[in-house]
């Protein structure tokens, strides 16, 4: 009691960071999405197909996915506001090194700046979260952080679509500019979240934590290992959908860039909407496990739905139900990690986002080669692995209620 009364305390006198926190996560994931809605141009500037498209992205999660376990390890030894100046810094400079790409290998050398940016941003930022909050308020919270994570992420091509009226490149120099602004912002601003005792002893401790392909074969076997899938599995199918949405909407619809731009600007602001006012209701009226099958569930038919019609309103319709079902179903797999994280929430939340990033590598890039093989390619497979996620998961909880000691909760 007096520790939660403890917690309680902490998190109302860090409630003036909180927002900080998700202006960081919004700025994060919208250096993943802004590239997006410019890449036809950018493709046809330097003379490149379909398929790089899908690299483009998924370069991203690369580098994303190969620092995201070290830069959760040191969170949880030299605090969390360090890394998430880091994460910002290099987001900065991604943008920039984007801005000034005269060719296409320098534009993939920004995107992995970008991944690594991600790396040390995303895990410090929801570990900082689980720090201030206690169990009763963590579902509230990552909601919130989930809303700011999938508004940016979808955001940033409408952001982009927007901006790229100004020129090609100033969505980049634009995001650069407010990527250095909240970087000095949390210097100066955001206090340090993990007590220096707390620090001390990590650094202290001679334990060494086993390098990430070591630590993903080690997480197959653990108990967070259906929910990191879950996270695979819901990332895989965003990046999916969004790798090849502008090209496959110009040629098979014929919309333009501004229309792209207005439907992600215009889905993700009802979505993000429809994520803050329903999370937390269908988490306390039906528990999060029925929530994430349903959100699964009604991913995957949204997905098949997009490629029988294409006015302009039915298509937004569909985009705004994959995109709320998205925005619901990461923050509540995100509480369920972060109940189940204990005193390593550095560590989880380090893995959580390498699964993210194994998500946006594979996601984009299969996306790309199968839109060059046959356009309703992408959507058709996208829909299966979130289908293959939904079956996991009721099968998951149909073993939790014969094993009580595998419970989620």
């Amino acid at each position: 009691m007096l520790f939660s009364e403890a917690k309680e305390k902490k998190f109302v006198s860090n409630h003036s960071s909180f927002p900080l926190l998700l202006v960081n996560m919004f700025l994060a994931m919208l250096g993943i999405g802004l590239v997006i809605p410019v890449l036809p141009q950018f493709l046809h500037e330097f003379g490149a197909g379909g398929q790089a498209a899908g690299y483009m992205v998924s370069c991203f999660g690369l580098t994303q996915f190969l620092f995201s376990p070290i830069a959760g390890t040191i969170a949880d030894k030299y605090g969390r506001k360090p890394m998430i100046v880091l994460g910002l810094c290099l987001f900065a400079l991604s943008n920039l090194t984007a801005a000034i790409a005269d060719d296409l290998l320098l534009l993939f050398v920004s995107r992995l700046i970008g991944g690594a940016g991600s790396a040390a941003l995303v895990p410090s930022i929801m570990a900082y979260a689980a720090d201030i909050t206690t169990n009763e308020q963590r579902t509230k919270v990552m909601s919130y952080i989930g809303a700011s994570m999938s508004s940016g992420f979808i955001i940033g091509p409408g952001v982009g679509g927007l901006l790229a009226e100004y020129g090609m490149r100033a969505p980049f120099y634009a995001s650069a500019c407010i990527g250095v602004l909240a970087m000095i912002g949390s210097m100066i601003f955001l206090p340090e979240s993990l007590s220096l005792e707390k620090r001390l002893t990590r650094q202290q401790s001679k334990e060494k934590k086993p390098n990430v392909f070591l630590q993903l074969a080690l997480s197959i076997k653990s108990r967070f290992f259906v929910l990191l899938f879950l996270v695979f599995a819901v990332t895989f199918g965003l990046t999916h959908f969004e790798a090849i949405y502008p090209l496959y909407v110009v040629q098979k619809y014929g919309f333009t860039t501004r229309d792209i731009a207005i439907l992600f600007t215009l889905c993700s602001l009802i979505a993000t909407f429809n994520q803050v006012m329903l999370t937390t209701r269908l988490i306390r009226r039906f528990g999060e496990k029925k929530t994430i099958n349903f959100t699964l569930l009604l991913s995957s038919i949204s997905l098949v739905f997009l490629i029988f019609f294409g006015h302009f309103l039915y298509v937004m319709f569909i985009t705004m139900l994959f995109f709320t079902c998205n925005n619901i179903l990461r923050p509540t797999i995100n509480t369920l990690l972060s109940k189940r994280a204990g005193e390593e929430q550095g560590f989880v939340a380090g893995m959580n986002n390498a699964y993210m990033s194994l998500g946006n590598i594979f996601g984009p890039a299969l996306a790309g080669f199968l839109f060059d093989v046959q356009i309703n390619l992408p959507y058709l497979f996208g829909a299966l692995v979130l289908l293959v996620a939904y079956f996991v998961s009721v099968k998951w909880i149909e073993r939790k209620k014969a094993v009580t000691s595998m419970e989620w909760n």
